[in-house]
């Protein structure tokens, strides 16, 4: 909920040929953007179709307009993330963030659940177990 654009990820490879119902557009960048940084080909391709944006065509919609952000945002919530909730906030982080696990950066998945302690002392409430992936 901080940048618009991921930082540095015009110069990163989101796009995985696998998924051929997602075929990567020539010239575009599938990295992070909007609220919750949605990446990859398949995720913007799948949100577009569900929420009405070319994702694969035209992925800087989802910086340029504020609705089509959100609405990408909800999806990749809806699609990806609420199921796990019951596992703890570390199943979140490997939702959202799954480069962080499985030592993948365990220095960003420290301080993000580090962050996550400090904001539930600060509402009064319980951070659980499982605070890591």
């Amino acid at each position: 909920m901080c940048y618009i654009e991921e930082i540095g990820g015009a110069r990163q490879n989101y796009c995985d040929r696998k998924y051929t119902q997602w075929p990567c557009a020539s010239g575009k960048g599938y990295y992070g953007r909007g609220p919750l940084q949605l990446t990859w080909n398949y995720n913007y391709g799948a949100a577009g179709k569900s929420v009405g944006f070319d994702g694969l065509n035209n992925p800087e919609k989802v910086a340029q307009d504020p609705e089509v952000a959100f609405k990408a945002a909800l999806w990749f919530w809806m699609n990806n993330v609420k199921q796990v909730l019951p596992r703890g906030f570390g199943a979140t982080t490997r939702a959202i963030n799954s480069g962080e696990c499985n030592g993948g950066n365990a220095a960003a998945m420290n301080a993000r659940a580090g962050y996550y302690r400090a904001y539930c002392r600060q509402f009064g409430v319980d951070p659980g177990n499982s605070l890591t992936c």
